[in-house]
């Protein structure tokens, strides 16, 4: 929405004044309110409202901060000194015409004393909070005039980071949803990525979202760095340096080796002559199979110098192999087998091709817990790799919910990696066209550094004086004062500061249709209590899946399971059985004829199948 055109300015004599001013001094006037105000509902000069000043050059206009009465009268209807404190924003200078321009931030000229003070009007306000811009986009309407809508530009929104800071249950989610929706409307070809570690958001953008779960979810293990890839395999256990040494000796040779068998085969090599050089390190994001480095293990393990210290080599090998076969991580290392389809995993993490979703949803959910912080360090530096090798020429938004998560400000707390991720998008992605949006309820636990590089901040309510204090501290802006209402705001009610505004407000989101709300509404006890109609909770489901979620599932389609004995039978003996490959691995071979034996097959290495 656009503001255009001039309005001519009132005569201070049309104004019917609430006050004038007393004091001045460099981003502040103290008014002296006149006996009358309030008694009228549109002339009250109450906090967080906009009060006008008429100066010869330009209308400046103010935010309350304060109201006091310094010397209270002591009977009813005696006259009393009045007092409010009004931080100075901005100014609409006036032209030659007589009419007033576009709103600026900042005070070139300042009023003297004496000079009257009104209320804004809604025209002015218009001016002031509407940004003359194509890009700008409408995610709410303003406390002080319903009438007005709330607006962002979103080249400088996202151009210069954001931040939406809020308690549990006030909404924070919904505001999410409205920017991301607001934006998506005017930009149809838009490149956002989505971290959602609750799985909230699927419902809120219909079809434009690409909804990835853990179960389509792609990300090879041989995208992941060294240190990434330690964290997954080995974590913190014993001899994690014996371990770390061994495969930082192992996986360049299994890149080489993978590189030169596809080099022989037409059609598969390497772009660039990466094969041929075979110049890999342990980082270079190359595939590789993990039998190739069980086999190296075995190889030195077996050695006669080796003999006397095996135990870093059994204990990777047996990590190995169970990390392999856990469905758990079947993400990372279930695919039977290893090709190079990266350009196809960015493409659809980063939305290149669009293909009519402009947003993708990457669900957390289902991810083990312990290494939620690796996939999340993942996607953060493939998504700055991403805009550093493609030249800035795909702008890319990444929104990390629950940021405190993954970037504490306690150093010795969260990952490293990610840590370090994502302070590079906070500090340098602008150059290559990479936006960050932290969404956080706990501001006081998320590290400093990446708070203070978001230029715009969406303030929702915050009872713990710890957050409250943080964003202070946080948010350099002469409306500061505003920060006061953070303990009394409604439900989807935020204080926005920074770049993407034309000056700091109180507003309201736009709710939200009931199709597109996020699911992250309270639980209602009392109605789930009281109402237990309809089918009950199988508790054996439940069960099931829980135990799939934090262990491997126990049904893997690899064993068959043995028939039910009949009433009255004794249950057979359940001899030992090799596992077997599925029936369409290689290593499987069918019977000739219905009926005849299967050939006896030698047993297959645990994790086998997921390793070639």
């Amino acid at each position: 929405m656009q503001v255009s055109g001039k309005t001519a300015v009132a005569d201070a004599r049309d104004f019917a004044p609430i006050g004038r001013i007393v004091s001045v001094t460099g981003s502040q006037a103290v008014i002296m309110l006149d006996q009358e105000t309030g008694e009228t509902g549109d002339k009250r000069a109450e906090l967080g409202a906009i009060l006008k000043i008429d100066t010869p050059s330009s209308v400046l206009l103010g935010i309350v901060s304060a109201l006091s009465v310094p010397v209270p009268s002591q009977k009813e209807g005696e006259p009393e000194i009045r007092i409010a404190e009004l931080e100075l924003i901005g100014q609409l200078p006036k032209e030659k015409d007589g009419g007033i321009g576009s709103f600026r931030r900042g005070v070139s000229g300042y009023p003297s004393l004496g000079d009257v003070v009104d209320v804004a009007s809604g025209e002015e306000l218009r001016r002031a909070y509407m940004w003359n811009s194509a890009q700008a986009v409408s995610i709410g309407t303003l406390m002080q005039d319903r009438s007005i809508p709330a607006m962002v530009q979103v080249d400088e929104l996202l151009g210069k980071h954001c931040a939406i800071l809020g308690s549990t249950g006030t909404g924070k989610s919904c505001g999410v949803a409205v920017v991301l929706r607001a934006i998506l409307e005017q930009n149809e070809q838009a490149h956002i990525l989505l971290l959602d570690p609750h799985s909230e958001y699927a419902q809120c953008f219909g079809d434009a979202a690409e909804v990835i779960t853990p179960d389509d979810l792609q990300l090879p293990f041989w995208l992941l760095t060294f240190e990434e890839l330690i964290e997954v395999v080995i974590g913190d256990t014993a001899g994690k340096a014996s371990a770390a040494e061994l495969l930082a000796e192992m996986i360049p040779t299994a890149k080489r080796r993978y590189a030169a068998n596809r080099g022989r085969e037409n059609g598969t090599m390497l772009k660039r002559g990466t094969c041929q050089t075979g110049n890999f390190t342990v980082d270079t994001p190359v595939p590789y199979r993990i039998s190739d480095v069980l086999a190296m293990i075995n190889e030195q393990k077996g050695r006669l110098e080796n003999r006397g210290d095996v135990a870093p080599y059994r204990q990777l090998r047996t990590r190995l192999e169970a990390i392999s076969c856990d469905p758990r991580y079947a993400f990372m290392f279930g695919s039977l087998t290893i090709q190079d389809h990266m350009a196809e995993i960015v493409g659809r993490l980063f939305r290149v091709p669009v293909d009519k979703k402009p947003i993708a949803i990457l669900e957390l959910t289902g991810v083990p817990s312990e290494i939620v912080n690796v996939v999340v360090s993942v996607i953060c530096r493939m998504t700055f790799d991403f805009a550093l090798w493609s030249g800035g020429k795909v702008p890319v938004t990444l929104v990390c919910e629950e940021a405190h998560r993954y970037v504490p400000n306690d150093p010795a707390a969260g990952f490293e990696p990610t840590r370090r991720a994502i302070a590079r998008i906070a500090k340098e992605g602008r150059k290559y066209g990479v936006s960050l949006c932290v969404v956080s309820q706990r501001p006081s636990e998320l590290d400093s550094t990446i708070l203070s590089q978001c230029n715009t901040v969406f303030a929702m309510r915050m009872s713990n004086d710890r957050d409250q204090n943080f964003v202070r501290a946080a948010i350099f802006d002469t409306a500061a004062s505003l920060l006061d209402f953070l303990p009394s705001m409604g439900p989807r009610e935020a204080i926005v500061f920074g770049d993407g505004v034309t000056l700091p407000g109180r507003i309201r989101f736009t709710d939200l249709p009931e199709h597109a709300m996020p699911r992250s509404r309270t639980a209602s006890f009392t109605q789930q209590w009281q109402h237990c109609e309809g089918e009950p909770v199988d508790v054996d489901d439940v069960v099931e899946r829980w135990r799939a979620a934090d262990s491997p599932k126990l049904n893997t389609g690899l064993i068959a399971s043995e028939p039910e004995p009949a009433a009255g039978e004794a249950a057979p003996m359940v001899q030992p059985q090799p596992v077997q490959p599925p029936p369409d691995h290689p290593a499987r071979q069918s019977p000739a004829q219905p009926g005849a034996p299967l050939t006896p097959q030698p047993p297959i290495v645990p994790g086998q199948i997921a390793l070639d």
